[in-house]
């Protein structure tokens, strides 16, 4: 047993004095890189799979090396090079998802200053799910952001309305034509109601502790899951108010913590460095007011 330590020991002491700073940066990237794929897999269906494939490769590798299965061993090495290809199939939504995410990163909302129109939106849209919630009538509205939903908005029908409470509160009323499905809302107007939202697949619905998600949530996790488009969902059974952004749900909503999301999620980002000095100073310049 003492043996056993002092050569654990002296393979540890032959590793860290061979140990450069190269090395060190070399180690924290590959393990970014593998926080980064298991952040992404996180909540999802492929996370299961990602653990049946990682036992069947430890399983495949220790038996692979046993030299009393050499046939067992050919036919690993045979077959190696189409599990490479299937690997990316069996995850090609979450690699799409993630190259989506990658595409989005460091792209700013429109610095234009917060305009009347999308203050008056986000008003009418407090106001119209603060009434659904105390009469309990379901409701699911999709509002976009930089991508584009026209596919979901051609899956519905068009209506190209100004958004007000009375709208909204008629859209959704049990019962009528279009109720079932969401309203999709671009550039502070109404596109299209009883629209047809992708259903998520994540496991986030299915682990909650209480079971009051239906297809209304499933379908506006379903929407941030594919786009950067914000969801606000009213429960036909609860009339509990939840907004989902980039598979995340925010649960149990007020009026005024609602108001307050839908701002943030809405507020104009602004540039920093020289852009955002330069940007600033034309604005200021161009309205006619000191610096």
């Amino acid at each position: 047993m003492t043996e056993v330590i002092n050569d654990i020991i002296a393979n540890l002491i032959f590793i860290f004095e061979r140990l450069i700073w190269l090395s060190v940066i070399d180690i924290i990237l590959v393990a970014a890189v593998f926080f980064a794929i298991l952040s992404l897999l996180r909540d999802t269906q492929a996370m299961v799979l990602l653990r049946g494939v990682l036992f069947l490769i430890a399983l495949v590798g220790i038996l692979a090396t046993l030299d009393v299965l050499p046939a067992f061993s050919w036919l690993v090495a045979a077959t190696l090079p189409a599990l490479v290809i299937a690997i990316p199939v069996i995850f090609a939504p979450e690699i799409r998802r993630a190259l989506e995410r990658l595409g989005r990163a460091g792209v700013l909302l429109p610095t234009d200053r917060k305009s009347k129109n999308t203050v008056d939106t986000i008003d009418s849209i407090v106001s119209a799910t603060n009434r659904l919630s105390e009469r309990k009538h379901g409701a699911l509205i999709a509002i976009q952001r930089r991508d584009n939903l026209d596919q979901y908005i051609q899956s519905g029908v068009s209506l190209n309305a100004s958004v007000t409470p009375e709208l909204i509160l008629q859209i959704f009323y049990p019962n009528t034509p279009l109720h079932d499905g969401a309203i999709v809302i671009s550039s502070s107007i109404i596109k299209a109601a009883s629209c047809v939202l992708p259903l998520s697949s994540s496991g986030v619905l299915t682990r909650s502790p209480d079971r009051q998600f239906g297809l209304r949530h499933r379908a506006a996790l379903g929407i941030s899951e594919e786009s950067d488009a914000v969801a606000v969902v009213v429960s036909e059974e609860t009339g509990s108010i939840t907004v989902v952004h980039d598979g995340r749900m925010i649960r149990h909503l007020d009026v005024d913590r609602l108001d307050n999301v839908l701002r943030a999620f809405f507020r104009p980002a602004r540039r920093s460095g020289l852009l955002g000095w330069l940007e600033r100073f034309f604005t200021i310049k161009g309205q006619g007011k000191p610096r």
